[in-house]
């Protein structure tokens, strides 16, 4: 049996190649209808620009059907259809290739080049709990997520600010959102010191108050960098402060000084550290002026302070039916009491104060925050409907993807208990099940939108846009939620048609330990996805 990762990337570029020359045409299909006649698909108006009357060689034909290579999903057969070129693939053997090494399809891909160390800096981590505004929360699941999906690719992750707020980490910790807590303030002596020669002149200061150490003009910086840099043109003069210049010294020490690191040399050149890291900020769009200024200054005032500095806005969030001044942990405190509401008409009896479903209701009520404020790309505009109740049954909610979570951690269960009772033999080494009898559509669905394209989804997650030009960065937050809500709707559509743990039947078990061992992968395809968001596993709901 041939091995390595077959991945959706690398059919499609394969496939391409063999077209010859000329922009890529194939796409895969993820629709249920579409995948019952084809896996691949060449549509007709691209073959006709590339082909001119649109017919395709059949030499062309016959490379693609023949197609072999790393990571390439073998093909049953290409044929040219009124749609245009379709290819299906022998799903029989992609079955063996990906349920045989599930290990290998709940990692990210492997980049082509190691990027860039990281620096996370989320401003709104610098205030108390109750201050936190629901577009500032935003931010900080943003970031929370963010840093998840690149250290799961390997990358190197330092997140900003250590929170000294003293209830800060209690609520973070409800959340689930992973933060490094206070430490010791870094110096400001040097950062101060540049910045006093910098300040404008003392007949412009006048009588300043306690902390104010005067301004310091960014017009001149904000015209070097250029209009195209997208820095707001309004950007004039920055009050200096010790608050903040104790936050850049933060930041400063931070990208200087990476876990792991030997002790900068005191004779390092100006600039031997400034392209070390990047530095994104994190912000809500109410914070964006203001960490404009702080980016700028830093600039001024450290001759190190790192080449690349992004900025990834969050819109704003909007509440229907509830007053715009609503906080973080009341809007936490909201969800949770739903949550706990929705339960109690479930089973019939109040739950809340039962401790076995204490952390069942944490997860869901965090999970509901989570997918709510994640589901949305960063820089679009979020409309919460806070009226709308909890519910397993709405499949657009971290609820729903929780219940099938559960659903399928009482399905392995099951067949533990029922393989203790002597009901069903142990389960099989897995290269001797037959995954010919895996030929329910369903079943290619989970596998074909759900397993085998998550490495590159995982890989996707983490891409930030360091190179392109400009202030602003953006990072495909949402796909994640996006991705474990489809699979949760394929999972279910297909647990509510086939009955997996069947009768025990000898002559049934082979296709019950193929439908297993898929159903396993699928777990663990969603237990990673959730890990990126911070959210454990349910083994009941």
């Amino acid at each position: 049996m041939a091995t390595g990762r077959l991945g959706v990337g690398e059919t499609l570029g394969a496939l391409n190649t063999a077209l010859g020359p000329g922009d890529p045409v194939w796409f895969k299909e993820t629709r249920a209808r579409h995948l019952r006649a084809r896996d691949f698909l060449a549509p007709r108006p691209a073959l006709q620009a590339r082909f001119g009357d649109g017919q395709v060689p059949e030499r062309v034909i016959r490379a693609v059907a023949g197609l072999q290579g790393p990571g390439v999903a073998p093909v049953l057969r290409c044929a040219p259809t009124p749609s245009g070129l379709a290819l299906q693939l022998q799903r029989p053997a992609v079955f063996e290739r990906v349920l045989g090494a599930v290990a290998a399809y709940v990692a990210p891909a492997a980049p082509a080049a190691p990027g860039p160390r990281v620096l996370l800096h989320c401003p709104a981590l610098r205030s108390a709990p109750g201050a936190l505004r629901l577009s500032q929360l935003r931010a900080v699941l943003v970031a929370d997520h963010l840093a998840r999906t690149l250290r799961a690719h390997g990358e190197s992750v330092r997140l900003v600010p250590a929170v000294r707020d003293p209830h800060m980490p209690t609520f973070l910790q409800q959340l689930r959102v992973d933060w490094p807590a206070a430490s010791e303030r870094a110096a400001t002596e040097a950062l101060r010191n540049r910045a006093l020669a910098e300040l404008s002149p003392a007949q412009e200061r006048g009588a300043l108050p306690l902390g104010v150490l005067g301004t310091v003009c960014l017009k001149e910086l904000v015209q070097e960098r250029g209009r195209a840099a997208g820095y707001d043109p309004n950007l004039d003069k920055c009050l200096v402060t010790e608050d903040l210049l104790s936050v850049l010294a933060e930041l400063q020490e931070a990208a200087r000084c990476w876990p792991g690191d030997s002790p900068p040399s005191l004779a390092a050149a100006p600039d031997a550290n400034a392209d070390r890291c990047m530095v994104v900020h994190v912000v809500s769009c109410e914070e964006e002026f203001q960490q404009q200024k702080v980016d700028l200054l830093w600039r001024k005032l450290d001759d190190q302070a790192p080449l690349t500095q992004k900025h990834l806005v969050c819109g704003p969030v909007k509440v229907a039916g509830a007053p715009g001044t609503l906080t973080a942990p009341e809007y936490y405190e909201l969800r949770h009491a739903q949550v706990c509401k929705a339960s109690a008409v479930k089973h019939g009896r109040d739950l809340a104060q039962d401790p076995a479903w204490t952390e069942v209701f944490s997860v869901l009520s965090v999970a509901t925050i989570k997918f709510e404020m994640l589901s949305t790309a960063p820089h679009g505009q979020l409309l919460l409907a806070l009226a709308d109740s909890i519910s397993t049954k709405g499949t657009k909610s971290g609820t729903f993807v929780m219940y099938n979570c559960a659903r399928l951690a009482t399905l392995f269960e099951g067949y533990r208990h029922s393989m203790e009772q002597g009901l069903y033999p142990t389960f099989p080494p897995v290269s001797s099940l037959d995954f010919s009898l895996l030929q329910d559509e369903g079943e290619w669905l989970l596998l074909f939108n759900g397993i085998l394209p998550f490495p590159d989804l995982l890989s996707q997650t983490a891409a930030l846009a360091c190179t392109a030009p400009g202030l602003h960065t953006t990072a495909r937050t949402e796909t994640m939620c996006k991705f474990l809500v489809q699979l949760s709707m394929d999972f279910s559509s297909y647990y509510n048609r086939i009955h997996i743990l069947g009768a025990p039947r000898p002559h049934l078990f082979g296709q019950m330990f193929a439908r297993l061992q898929l159903l396993r992968a699928v777990r663990e395809v969603l237990h990673t996805g959730l890990a990126t968001l911070g959210l454990p596993p349910l083994d009941h709901i």
